[in-house]
């Protein structure tokens, strides 16, 4: 597992959180009208912030994040969130005063507390106060996914869909067959290939870069060779966009988008 420290490093090393074949990966949640579930991650620590969001953006859900209180209170009136993950320490004022102000508009929105205090009284304040869970740094991406299945679950907020299709342009993938399409070709794909197609259909019109997709693709500790990356995306370059307009981009320095072709 990816053991998240106070900075949003990893402090071990990974059973294969992003490795994860695809038969292991649980059935996707949506709000109940079908759209994408709504987090808000609410964390002063840039870094893990944004390792919480990909994690939760890999499950297809929508991620805003805010780096202080005020911030979070002010999102959360625009984004109307599914679900909050909580840091209690925050810059201004502090998460227990934060899920005050969230619950006198949402009464109902499940919150995950984040906290590196391991304190008995510090985890009963959060519950006393409202909170709905709690996890304590540090801690694995795939133990908070699990808290939050389990909490939007429990709130009746998400449905399971019987078939997790994702679709960017013409391009659509069932994650439970593994059957890829281009318009109605249908493409083969190695298991690597697939996960990696997969993370890119997650996250379209994103640029991710080639750390992001080594973290997600393969295991965190796998060595950091990132012409494995270019490798992969040659690979899914020949069998996606071969005589058709191109989907997969490179954008120089950065990393590659996944975007519907002109």
């Amino acid at each position: 597992m990816t053991a998240i420290g106070f900075h949003g490093t990893p402090t071990s090393g990974r059973s294969g959180t992003a490795g994860r074949s695809a038969a292991a990966h649980p059935v996707a949640l949506r709000r109940p009208d079908g759209s994408a579930l709504r987090v808000l991650v609410v964390d002063d620590e840039a870094n893990l912030a944004e390792l919480l969001s990909m994690a939760l953006r890999y499950e297809g859900w929508d991620v805003r994040s805010a780096p202080d209180g005020l911030t979070a209170v002010r999102a959360a009136r625009e984004f109307h969130p599914d679900l909050v993950v909580l840091d209690v320490m925050l810059p201004d004022i502090d998460g227990l005063e934060v899920l005050r102000r969230l619950r006198a508009e949402a009464p109902h929105v499940p919150v995950l507390f984040l906290t590196a205090r391991d304190a008995v009284e510090d985890r009963i304040a959060g519950i006393t106060a409202g909170g709905d869970d709690y996890v304590t740094k540090p801690f694995s991406l795939e133990e908070v996914v699990a808290r939050l299945r389990g909490l939007l679950r429990r709130a009746g907020a998400a449905t399971a869909r019987g078939e997790a299709v994702l679709a960017v342009g013409d391009l659509t993938m069932n994650e439970d067959s593994r059957e890829v399409r281009r318009a109605e070709d249908l493409i083969e794909l190695t298991a690597t290939e697939f996960e990696l197609l997969r993370y890119l259909m997650r996250n379209p019109r994103r640029v991710l870069s080639k750390a992001q997709i080594l973290d997600r693709v393969w295991n965190y500790d796998f060595g950091g060779q990132a012409n494995v990356v270019e490798l992969y995306i040659s690979y899914l370059r020949k069998k996606l966009d071969a005589g058709r307009s191109p989907m997969i981009h490179t954008v120089r320095g950065a990393g590659y988008v996944l975007k519907p072709a002109d």
